[in-house]
């Protein structure tokens, strides 16, 4: 059963506690500069959102790479990053769409989720419930409930005559 990190930034604090889990999972140091997954905090608009790896189906990362570093693991599907044949050209982070991989300040090679080889630390630790990680057919009909419910209060606002 294919599974995907689902990520509700409706959900996320912004306690970036995701950061700190990866890190030291990944390099045995509580370090968010090597987290592979980042909250980023818009606090004019008072939102935090996880930025991570979405694992694409038609990763941008792989077909960017000229040295086919990056290349999806068969068993969990998450993209991975061969660091001994990575160069740290950084193509893969310039074309990817989410912001999912960035550099390791010490190696300069691609970092980049790696789903925990299926049991990503970060959602066992998420507090909130902001990320999950979901067969994809539930996450699917998670979206689907949050936009129709989007939906529903849209029309409901559209509909209640304003007071003039």
């Amino acid at each position: 059963m294919e599974k995907i990190l689902f990520v509700d930034p409706e959900k996320c604090t912004g306690c970036k506690v995701c950061e700190l889990v990866c890190s030291l999972e990944h390099e045995n140091e509580i370090n968010p500069t090597k987290s592979r997954i980042h909250a980023i905090s818009w606090e004019e608009e008072g939102i935090d959102v996880p930025i991570v790896c979405q694992q694409c189906e038609t990763p941008l990362c792989e077909l960017a790479c000229p040295k086919k570093a990056t290349y999806r693991d068969p068993q969990t599907g998450a993209m991975l990053i061969n660091e001994e044949e990575c160069i740290g050209c950084r193509m893969c982070i310039l074309v990817c769409p989410f912001g999912g991989p960035s550099i390791n300040p010490d190696t300069r090679k691609t970092i980049k989720c790696d789903l925990c080889q299926g049991e990503p630390k970060c959602v066992e630790f998420c507090v909130t419930k902001a990320l999950q990680y979901l067969p994809v057919s539930k996450a699917v009909l998670l979206r689907k409930r949050a936009a129709a419910q989007k939906l529903g209060e849209l029309v409901r606002t559209l509909a209640t005559p304003s007071a003039a």
